[in-house]
């Protein structure tokens, strides 16, 4: 499994009877999470939450909290800086886990020059601030959705970013992505992070086992010839690293552009314990 040690602004306190409790730089959270079914090993933690989401029987579900909390507030990767807030689907708009990510994001940009990343699902754009900052000279990162993107543009300033090329493009990836092909761009590194199932800007339908393997076609085709990685993020349910690593694999073989693939889980470790809660899969290629 892989797991970051790099973002001390998250930790998680304890995970068990499919809830995690969570330190967001002094503000506990307590979440609902599927995949720890274990028992709790800190249940004298638990009820030191400041906030605990609820699921409703009707989907979605409700914030309750315990004491008065900012609207929102910030956490610190690195030298950059990323806006917090409890949504009504229960997510924060940073996905901790994802660290390890990024720390291989910044480790595989420094020191190198040129280099162009595409950032595909890019949510509120954490991994495009860290390919920026790592010193990509231009981040072309792409959601279907405005409101996220605007967070995202959020966490650019507060990372002192806005002199830095970022575009931010509200737009379907697979419609995108076959645009980009036409043109003839071609780019170093590409991140995406697909979900299960999703809607575009103009209501496209998006399902992760429909559209996964032409995603990965046109991705593969906008890989520059020296194109140091390619990143694929899941979270879907019932595809393991396994059938990941197959799927990017194969795909490699009929382009023949080489490198190496590997997948694995991707976590979280907790606080003084021997566990790690897993949070779904992470392919990567690289040279």
């Amino acid at each position: 499994m892989i797991t970051s040690s790099n973002f001390p602004d998250y930790i998680l306190l304890d995970a068990g009877d499919k809830e995690k409790l969570e330190n967001w730089k002094g503000i506990i959270l307590r979440r609902p999470d599927p995949m720890a079914i274990w028992p709790k090993t800190k249940p004298e933690l638990w009820d030191k939450a400041d906030a605990v989401y609820h699921r409703s029987n009707k989907g979605g579900g409700f914030w309750q909290f315990n004491r008065k909390l900012p609207e929102n507030w910030n956490v610190n990767y690195r030298d950059l800086t990323f806006k917090v807030s409890p949504t009504g689907f229960k997510h924060t708009g940073l996905f901790p886990e994802q660290a390890a990510n990024w720390d291989f994001i910044y480790e595989k940009i420094q020191g190198k020059k040129d280099i162009r990343i595409l950032n595909l699902f890019g949510y509120t754009g954490a991994a495009s601030m860290v390919a920026s900052s790592a010193g990509a000279i231009e981040v072309v990162h792409v959601d279907a959705s405005k409101g996220i993107n605007e967070w995202a543009k959020e966490n650019m300033k507060l990372s002192s970013l806005t002199d830095n090329t970022i575009r931010f493009i509200v737009d379907d990836a697979l419609k995108f992505t076959s645009r980009e092909i036409r043109r003839g761009r071609k780019y170093d590194g590409i991140i995406m992070d697909p979900p299960s199932y999703g809607r575009g800007p103009d209501n496209e339908l998006f399902k992760f086992e429909d559209k996964i393997n032409p995603l990965i076609e046109n991705c593969l085709q906008l890989l520059s010839e020296d194109a140091l990685f390619y990143i694929i993020n899941t979270y879907t349910t019932g595809y393991s690293s396994t059938a990941m690593y197959n799927t990017l694999n194969r795909h490699i073989e009929i382009t023949g552009i080489g490198g190496n693939v590997i997948s694995d889980e991707i976590g979280i470790d907790i606080k003084d314990s021997d566990y790690t809660l897993p949070c779904g899969q992470t392919t990567r290629w690289f040279r």
